[in-house]
């Protein structure tokens, strides 16, 4: 781990020097991509520092202590003070190896939000629609922008489907571990007895696709026109705006009615497409490195699950996390930091993990430092 970072901090000190030179600030293309590395870079590079002065001061905290001349009171706080140094440094070392993680290439990306009604019928529209509410709630803090691209509205005004772009900075690295099965425990409106019901809703967190990502040939694609309609088949446009997309090779089909100009909704129906054939690209090729990865969303079905909300205990568990917290009103209104920060945090951990396992980080960190500290 300690000569990936020497080598982090030998290229940061290259950035410094090129960023401050002429013809690199003249050639602003080049300046942006260099300064985008160095933005990168700093954190990693004074965490190590911090890291560095912190053994230094061990060092010498330790010399004290095997020093007998000293005075007794001297002594004692010097040994308290190593144990401070000392769970600091694991503090630190726990923080420089999160940081060394591979960055997701895709946490800059916007993203295509889909929120389907699973099992439960009316009431996991309804849900849906919580669902929906609840993000763009969070996205409006995060000062994102929200356009929605396609929307299947019920009679009491859930949504079966709705799908929906929010764009913004570092939107996917926020939102990229919603994705899965989101069960609701509560009493439906529609429910006279006052029996808790059981529904379930899917969402899908894809990151937004641009045609350097993905190749698209127009022969692979059929487009059918169709004239819009909103719920109970009542006519909405009294033109043929609405698209159907269709990708021949994979059978993926897109539908976009929400815009009266058919121009609009086929742009918003290509985007959505080529979100969908990057997702599939990218799970197909983690299936091929690694079997036991299931599909993004799964079934719906009630016992495929990665959060449960119980309204009537104002609970809801991440069961990932294995974690439980009582303020379900906050959260369904948008406030969604401690979910979220609490995820990054046990998928850093296993990245972490799976890291260790491949024998990158080195079994003595603290000694291979000293040995590298003392050719300094």
């Amino acid at each position: 781990m300690f000569e990936k970072l020497h080598a982090l901090e030998k290229r940061f000190d290259e950035l410094n020097n090129l960023l401050s030179q002429p013809d690199v600030i003249a050639n602003q293309a080049k300046f942006q991509k260099l300064a985008k590395e160095h933005a990168s870079l700093k954190k990693i590079v004074d965490t190590f520092q911090i890291y560095r002065k912190n053994i230094e001061a061990l060092s010498e905290n330790e010399a004290l202590l095997k020093d007998e001349t000293q005075d007794k009171d001297l002594l004692m706080l010097a040994e308290d003070e190593r144990k401070e140094i000392q769970a600091k440094l694991e503090k630190i070392e726990f923080d420089l190896k999160t940081l060394l993680i591979p960055k997701d290439p895709r946490d800059e990306k916007n993203i295509i939000l889909e929120i389907r009604a699973g099992t439960g019928g009316e009431e996991a529209a309804l849900f849906a629609a919580n669902l929906f509410r609840m993000y763009s709630k969070y996205a409006e803090q995060q000062g994102w922008r929200i356009e929605t691209m396609s929307r299947n509205v019920t009679g009491k005004g859930g949504f079966k489907e709705i799908i929906s772009s929010f764009e913004g900075k570092n939107v996917f690295s926020f939102l990229k571990y919603e994705s899965g099965t989101h069960r609701v425990q509560r009493v439906p409106e529609t429910e006279a007895s006052g029996r808790i019901h059981t529904s379930a809703v899917t969402v899908a967190i894809l990151p937004e696709a641009e045609e350097i990502d993905i190749e698209i040939d127009s022969n692979d694609i059929k487009v059918d026109i169709f004239r819009s309609s909103g719920p109970g088949g009542q006519s909405v446009n009294t033109t043929d705006s609405a698209v159907r997309m269709t990708h021949i090779s994979t059978g993926i089909t897109v539908s976009c009615q929400d815009e009266k100009s058919q121009h609009k909704n086929k742009a918003k129906a290509l985007k959505v497409l080529r979100a969908r054939l990057l997702d599939a690209e990218e799970r197909k090729s983690r299936e091929e490195r690694s079997s036991e990865r299931k599909a993004q969303v799964g079934s719906g079905d009630r016992s495929e699950r990665i959060r449960t909300y119980n309204f009537p205990q104002e609970r809801i568990t991440d069961h990932r996390l294995g974690l439980t917290i009582y303020k379900l009103s906050s959260v369904m209104d948008g406030n969604l930091d401690e979910l979220l920060e609490k995820l990054q945090i046990h998928f850093q951990a296993e990245a972490m993990k799976q890291r260790e396992s491949n024998e990158l980080f080195s079994s003595e960190p603290r000694k291979v430092l000293h040995r590298t500290l003392d050719r300094v």
